[in-house]
């Protein structure tokens, strides 16, 4: 695998000000929205290198066309043609295999969905929170599994208008979102305003491919925080890691720079990063104490 970009500031506990889990504060602001999490903890397995390709197939098929297309004209092409044919075909086929096994690497080797590094950007846990879905969760089940006592619901922001990924509509037919989700929009997310400890975004928010929708989902979560709260953001970035292995399937991702901007324009500020298996970065936006 290629090795992880420079990770940014490490992660850092909350000030003596921050408040400590839901228990500190009354939970009856929030409770017509959330209730004790009743997340199955079973299910399907996470997605890994096998979904990801399914997911994604016309890419990959057209990554082996280009192989096979490239070997062939190779062999036909005079001179300097059959050079660049056989270039574009060793090219089209070394990103596949690098990006199928990156992929693995990260999607089912890693601690990526065991969950193992959000203590360090969670130390005093979830609490009360939101796991925002635009099309395919894989965090309520984890989360609930690792904090069976966390009050949680999940926003289903899915709409194909909004999510016009054709890989987010085959993964949405192949894994069907669980009972309980609330349909929700970017700028009316179900929760009261202060009444969340986390907001849980995880490989959703940058199906959202109009910045708008992302500034105001950003705003909202914002919104629903309460003071010392956290915006938990998992995103794969456009940087030189990413790019190096996923080549020009990496323009789908969004670069850091593009995050902490909507984080500073919600009013959040970055406490915390960790890098996952080297192409995964999770961020914890707070806001403010008070």
């Amino acid at each position: 695998m290629t090795a992880p970009a420079p990770a940014g500031p490490g992660p850092s506990a909350p000030g003596p000000s921050a408040p400590g889990p839901s228990a500190a504060r009354p939970f009856a602001a929030c409770s017509a929205v959330l209730c004790p999490s009743t997340a199955r903890t079973d299910g399907p397995r996470p997605s890994g290198v096998r979904e990801v390709v399914r997911y994604n197939w016309p890419m990959y098929a057209a990554g082996a066309l280009t192989v096979a297309v490239g070997g062939a004209l190779a062999g036909r092409l005079p001179g300097p043609a059959a050079v660049l044919a056989r270039t574009v075909a060793a090219t089209a086929a070394g990103y596949l295999a690098v990006s199928t096994l990156a992929t693995w690497c990260v999607y089912d080797r890693s601690a990526l969905h065991r969950y193992d590094w959000l203590p360090e950007l969670l130390p005093d846990g979830p609490g009360d929170h939101l796991v925002i879905s635009t099309g395919l969760d894989e965090a309520s089940r984890p989360i609930a599994a690792r904090h069976p006592g966390a009050r949680g619901r999940l926003a289903d922001l899915y709409d194909p208008a909004l999510t016009a990924s054709g890989s987010i509509r085959r993964a949405r037919r192949h894994a069907p979102p669980a009972p309980g989700g609330i349909p929700a929009r970017p700028d009316a997310l179900p929760a009261a305003t202060g009444a969340l400890d986390t907001v849980f975004a995880v490989f959703a928010a940058h199906e959202l491919r109009r910045p708008a929708d992302r500034t105001a989902l950003f705003a909202e979560a914002a919104r629903s925080l309460c003071p010392g709260g956290t915006l938990l953001l998992v995103e794969h970035l456009r940087d030189a890691a990413n790019t190096a292995v996923y080549g020009p399937g990496a323009w789908h991702f969004l670069p850091r720079a593009t995050w902490l901007r909507h984080a500073a324009e919600a009013g959040l500020h970055p406490a915390a990063e960790r890098r996952i298996a080297g192409l995964v970065t999770a961020f914890a936006f707070r806001k403010a104490a008070s």
